[in-house]
């Protein structure tokens, strides 16, 4: 063999090296810490909160890789998010990923639109289209606890995300309340919060006097 061929050789399994390298980081997992969230958390995980966890709410999520949407962490992270909003303590309409501590594109809406007003999940989630006028509503949110504020959002968004049962990717068109709930939801994953939005914050003085009954402090294991 000729020392043209082996040099040519010794390019191209170096070239395949690498491309074999940027697939695995590419398909990174779950961090240690991400890891210890989604493990150590109960069926009701802790919201985050501000100002406390201002870090976290503020800063832009990513997608999930490949290895992780075929990860049983995923699962697990999806099956507590869903319990914690719809939990008593919390009895909310959608949350988003970061508000359990995990900064990737990962929400849970109530689809108010369809029959039976389901909890659907959405992975690796991005709103394409804003559409129709702006008009403003009352809301509210579980990491800003106590205020209500009148935001102005769309009357349509489209959205394209992965479907979390078939791992395909959709588009889809959400009309009415249920488009301000992906609206909202979706800021967070951009560290977004309705507040930066809001024509006008007060103070939900009926919300307030319920904050007593729960507990916001970090648990235990949390760290900062």
């Amino acid at each position: 063999m000729s020392n043209s061929k082996i040099s040519a050789g010794i390019i191209a399994l170096a070239a395949c090296i690498l491309l074999a390298g940027a697939v695995l980081l590419s398909q990174r997992p779950f961090t240690r810490w991400e890891r210890t969230i989604i493990n150590n958390s109960g069926d009701v995980m802790y919201v985050t909160v501000m100002p406390q966890d201002s870090a976290i709410l503020r800063a832009p999520s990513v997608d999930f890789s490949l290895r992780e949407l075929h990860s049983k962490e995923l699962k697990t992270l999806m099956a507590k998010m869903l319990s914690t909003v719809t939990d008593p303590s919390q009895d909310g309409v959608g949350i988003a990923a970061p508000q359990v501590g995990i900064n990737k594109r990962l929400v849970w809406v109530q689809r108010l639109d369809k029959e039976g007003e389901p909890f659907e999940c959405y992975l690796n989630i991005r709103i394409d289209t804003l559409m129709g006028a702006q008009n403003p509503g009352p809301e509210g949110c579980l990491s800003v606890p106590g205020m209500r504020g009148i935001v102005p959002r769309y009357e349509s968004v489209g959205i394209s995300y992965v479907n979390p049962e078939t791992l395909e990717h959709q588009k889809e068109t959400i009309t009415g309340f249920t488009a301000v709930i992906f609206q909202h939801e979706c800021d967070h994953l951009d560290g977004v919060l309705y507040i930066d939005k809001a024509d006008s914050v007060f103070r939900d003085q009926k919300w307030t006097a319920e904050l007593g009954q729960y507990n916001y402090d970090r648990p235990d294991w949390w760290k900062d």
